[in-house]
């Protein structure tokens, strides 16, 4: 007599057809996945929510990732550096995503506590800034750290610290303007506008004047756009502050 093989699934199958009906299983599974939408959409809500001013969370010290944890100042040093921004989670425009979400929903869990006070580091132009303009998601722990939850998005230009640097603060501005000034003296053909004698004065002259007219327009351009530099705006939520 020679057996059949067993077919698993269609044991399953009629295993699970003594225990439930095809309609309440249905049932079941709808519930698991309504109940499971919900949590998202609260975890969302939150992480989004205009009431995320809480400056601390209630998270289980020992189940930290200290390679995730972040104090304040580190933040506002790459800010300045990258001329980023490091503001609520409300003011961000693009969607968080759903790995944001889940990663949320599991650190929740893990520390038994609900999170709140998300900050977001990112270029100015993912926010929605007010008229006075690669993500990092984070939540405050206390005394000026924060929690990195998740990091989406690409990787920043490797040029833009370089393209930044200038606008840190008004000592690189000048600094700079001044190098390019140098620059464009020495490229000018000598004697252009007075006798080869006097070469050296009026490189001393068209640097002066470089100078000056470089670091108006730039200043005057600056001004015009509203622009400010990195180490003024790096928690401003306006785009021209």
């Amino acid at each position: 007599m020679k057996f059949k093989p067993t077919n698993l699934q269609t044991a399953l199958d009629k295993q699970r057809g003594k225990s439930v009906t095809q309609e309440e299983l249905l049932s079941q599974v709808s519930s698991i996945f309504n109940e499971v939408d919900q949590r998202d959409q609260d975890v969302l809500e939150r992480a989004t929510s205009s009431n995320n001013n809480q400056s601390t969370n209630n998270f289980e010290i020992g189940a930290l990732e200290t390679n995730r944890v972040y104090h304040i100042d580190d933040i506002k040093k790459i800010c300045i550096s990258y001329r980023l921004r490091f503001l609520n989670s409300q003011l961000f425009k693009a969607d968080l995503p759903y790995e944001a979400i889940q990663n949320i929903k599991d650190l929740e869990k893990t520390h038994e506590t609900s999170l709140s006070g998300f900050k977001i580091m990112a270029p100015s132009k993912l926010f929605k800034l007010a008229n006075a303009d690669d993500p990092l998601l984070f939540a405050p722990i206390e005394n000026g750290y924060y929690y990195l939850i998740h990091k989406w998005g690409n990787d920043l230009s490797p040029f833009r610290r370089i393209k930044m640097w200038p606008l840190i603060n008004l000592e690189n501005f000048i600094f700079t303007a001044f190098i390019i000034s140098l620059l464009v003296t020495y490229l000018l053909p000598q004697g252009f506008f007075m006798n080869k004698e006097d070469a050296g004065l009026e490189s001393f002259i068209l640097f002066i004047f470089m100078f000056k007219w470089i670091l108006g327009v730039a200043l005057y351009y600056g001004f015009a756009k509203g622009k400010n530099f990195n180490s003024a705006i790096w928690t401003s939520r306006y785009y021209n502050a």
